[in-house]
């Protein structure tokens, strides 16, 4: 079986996912009307399982549509499609977890009303680590100068909403110029974070991450980073506003995202921040491990791994 292979669960239904599975006019295709919330394991187990799911509560309610069904079910269905996934083949250590609810089908038009039930797509496949080659000289970044973040007030970053075209439009404007990832500015000129990870800076041992009223997605492992890992590192976390001018002034970069957890960035084109073993950055990625370990242990009703 191809380390590529990704298992798809649709509405129950267990497939290969490069098998058509929803209607041409399901409004998640038709729309982006969706939304959706990645998990990956840790050490087998599904990884902050109750707090993607409130988050993606949370963008249901932003987008006035009900959830098909709860938790409890849902972790039955994903475990099944886990179970599948490994039936067929399927590899890695451990895995990414993808859940994608629309709105449903119905006639073409805007209209919510002609949406008839909201519908759900699983996606299993190997969670997929950075060469380490990457991890050890940091990723590249990009400024994104052609376009700005989504303001809130139009489509909030914060739902994780089936919408993406604006992360990729700027992140293909960031590889055309040979970067790995983007940095997005909102409309008052302030970072804001990249197209698929929270940013996070160090400045005199502190760490500084933009807050949520820039404009930016509410990521799992960025809550856990200020509210939990940080604490456990002895180190001060908080958020503040970041601008271009201040990149200049900052000692060390890293992203934060669900599949990746703490990531160091080397350089934001032409500001290059230092990859070291000692590095603040790099005792926040250990916490993190140590964070995610405990978990795991805290949670064996979430295990689908051996």
């Amino acid at each position: 079986m191809s380390e590529n292979y990704i298992q798809a669960c649709s509405g129950g239904r267990l497939h290969d996912a490069r098998e058509a599975s929803i209607s041409p006019l399901n409004r998640g295709f038709l729309y982006g009307d969706a939304i959706y919330e990645v998990w990956r394991t840790y050490h087998g187990v599904i990884f902050a399982w109750e707090e993607h799911w409130r988050r993606l509560e949370w963008s249901a309610a932003a987008l006035h549509f009900a959830l098909p069904t709860g938790p409890g079910p849902m972790l039955t269905e994903i475990q099944r499609t886990v179970a599948a996934y490994r039936q067929a083949g399927g590899t890695g250590d451990d895995l990414y977890i993808r859940l994608q609810i629309t709105r449903g089908g119905g006639p073409i038009g805007l209209d919510v009303a002609l949406a008839d039930h909201a519908d759900y797509v699983v996606l299993v496949q190997a969670n997929k680590a950075h060469p380490p080659a990457r991890l050890r000289d940091g990723l590249k970044l990009s400024l994104a100068t052609s376009l700005r973040r989504n303001p809130i007030e139009s489509l909030n970053p914060a739902w994780k909403t089936g919408n993406y075209l604006n992360n990729i439009l700027g992140l293909r404007e960031a590889r055309a110029r040979g970067a790995d990832e983007v940095v997005m500015l909102n409309h008052v000129g302030e970072v804001t974070e990249a197209a698929v990870s929270n940013l996070a800076f160090v400045r005199g041992g502190k760490v500084i991450t933009p807050p949520l009223s820039a404009g930016i997605l509410g990521g799992i492992t960025r809550e856990l980073l200020l509210t939990e890992v940080a604490r456990m590192a002895g180190i001060t976390a908080e958020e503040g506003t970041v601008r271009p001018e201040d990149l200049s002034r900052m000692d060390e970069c890293f992203l934060l995202s669900t599949t990746k957890d703490l990531t160091p960035v080397g350089a934001i084109d032409g500001h290059r921040y230092p990859v070291r073993e000692d590095s603040v950055t790099a005792k926040l990625k250990a916490a993190f491990g140590d964070y995610t370990r405990a978990y795991a242990a805290r949670h064996p009703e979430l295990r689908v791994l051996p």
